[in-house]
């Protein structure tokens, strides 16, 4: 899916008009999807994405009007993460141990012996 933006955009039309890939494409004729694909262009992204940028813009606003000190945050700070996941390195168990322990300092816990 990531090698073919057309086929992306197929989806997010078809979500922003209400139908189904397939049904978005019997429907609407090539020309008619290359003005969309203009449209996208000029307007910015079609549905939720838009949102999520609209979102962000105001909480880096909100944020940054609040910070005392520190760089300011950018609108992309705030986007979720779309895409592939990146892979996460596997913990070793003596990781994990450790992580545990300093989870349970932070919330003032202690540790006794079984």
């Amino acid at each position: 899916m990531t090698r073919r933006p057309a086929r992306q955009f197929y989806f997010r039309l078809a979500g922003h008009l209400g139908y189904t890939v397939r049904e978005l494409l019997a429907r609407i004729d090539s020309r008619e999807i290359t003005e969309w694909m203009a449209y996208e262009r000029l307007a910015g992204p079609l549905g939720g994405r838009r949102i999520d940028h609209a979102a962000a813009l105001v909480t880096a606003a909100v944020v940054n009007t609040n910070r005392t000190k520190g760089p300011a945050r950018q609108p992309g700070d705030f986007l979720p993460p779309w895409g592939q996941p990146k892979p996460r390195r596997r913990m070793s168990p003596d990781e994990l141990w450790a992580k545990a322990q300093e989870l349970n300092r932070r919330f003032g816990g202690t540790v006794t012996a079984a």
